[in-house]
């Protein structure tokens, strides 16, 4: 039997995305531990580029280190591990090496951040210029190689929500990006590969199309928040991300986990942080329930939780959580290390133990729909909904 896959993404609550280098095994440790002990199977962790690519053709050796460190603890508490590479975008920043940034290329929506310092440049074309491409294949290949036949590997990760750094020229570029890397990585580690699709890869065309981005992965994954979403009913609206699953399903028709779903908590007397709506702590938990019943009915096989804790406030002044004070409450532990109800409601779910279903059926067809856009989604999900 098949059984749907529960897991969650990793940053630790006294570090965050400055993990890797303040490094703190013991709280890794305790956190794996924790983990496995709420019946989850699957941590996705993320390999900040700038800490790992000093230079283009040079990756630094502690922290090659460091994730052989990783993986082994995972391995140790009995998990699996979805390594995620090229971070780059997360929680609202990219992070970036220095020599990866294009002085004619602006930072654009997001922040760049390298090696602590915010630039105004952003990332040249690592879709299609070559010399980028060869400092990714330099970094999938020396990762690849140190994680070979190891027994935690779930799954390679081809990048956070990839297209938050930077469009891609065509939906060739990506297609021949995407299976460069792939080859990279399953001729290096003999593992399975993925890439980190979001929400925004299909509200708007921003010239990817699943179906060949995804064409050499065995899986396809996907990340959808009902508080980001522009077409959800609203913050609570527990269809937004069964839909998401759904479309990408149709378009690639690959075996789909949902990589990243959750929304931001409230803290008491609030309604909003900053700028986005919020739930409460028993809203969460309901939210997350209805969701994973309806991934589940859908044949995907498994969810992942975004994320396992929620921040230290000695980090409220510093990327991202200094311009984006939502990104502190994403977890179902709170920065005290004590349970949300939703880590009980995990681990309930979890116990259920349940079978993988087959695919609901195609929802859409991938080029009809990126012909409707930007407002086909609007209409399609009106459709889904009914």
């Amino acid at each position: 039997m098949s059984v749907f896959l529960l897991g969650v993404n990793y940053w630790p609550r006294r570090s965050a995305m400055y993990m890797w280098e303040r490094f703190d095994l013991g709280e890794i440790r305790e956190d794996m531990v924790r983990i496995k002990g709420l019946g989850l199977d699957l941590v996705r962790f993320f390999l900040r580029w700038d800490d790992f690519q000093p230079t283009p053709n040079r990756m630094d050796p502690m922290m090659l280190r460091r994730f052989d460190t990783m993986m082994q603890t995972i391995a140790d508490a009995g998990l699996r591990a979805m390594p995620t590479l090229f971070c780059g975008h997360m929680s609202g920043v990219n992070w970036l090496p220095t020599w990866s940034l294009d002085p004619d290329t602006p930072h654009g929506r997001f922040r760049t951040v390298s090696h602590g310092t915010v630039s105004p440049n952003g990332i040249g074309d690592f879709y299609a210029d070559p010399a980028l491409l060869e400092a990714q294949e330099l970094f999938a290949r020396a990762v690849g190689e140190r994680a070979r036949d190891h027994p935690a590997l779930y799954a390679w990760d081809l990048g956070n929500e990839f297209t938050n750094l930077r469009e891609p020229q065509t939906p060739e570029d990506a297609a021949a990006w995407s299976a460069r890397l792939t080859h990279a990585l399953i001729e290096t580690s003999g593992g399975i590969v993925t890439g980190g699709l979001h929400g925004e890869d299909v509200e708007r065309d921003r010239h990817l199309r699943p179906s060949s981005v995804a064409a050499p992965w065995a899986i396809a994954t996907m990340h959808g928040y009902s508080v980001y979403a522009g077409f959800a009913r609203d913050r609570l609206d527990t269809e937004v991300v069964p839909f998401y699953a759904q479309l990408i399903q149709s378009f690639t028709g690959k075996p789909l986990l949902f990589s990243e779903f959750g929304n931001p908590a409230c803290t008491p007397g609030a309604q909003t942080i900053g700028s986005f709506e919020c739930l409460d702590e028993d809203e969460m938990a309901a939210y997350a329930y209805t969701v994973l019943v309806r991934l589940h009915a859908i044949g995907t096989i498994g969810a992942m939780w975004w994320c396992w804790s929620d921040y230290h406030n000695a980090l409220y002044n510093v990327p991202p959580c200094d311009k984006a004070p939502h990104e502190l409450h994403f977890g179902m532990i709170r920065a005290d290390g004590t349970e949300r109800p939703v880590a009980r409601l995990l681990a309930q779910f979890a116990e259920q133990q349940l079978e993988i279903l087959e695919p609901a059926a195609p929802i859409a067809d991938e080029a009809s729909f990126y012909a409707s856009l930007p407002g086909g989604i609007d209409a399609l999900y009106r459709r889904y909904r009914g």
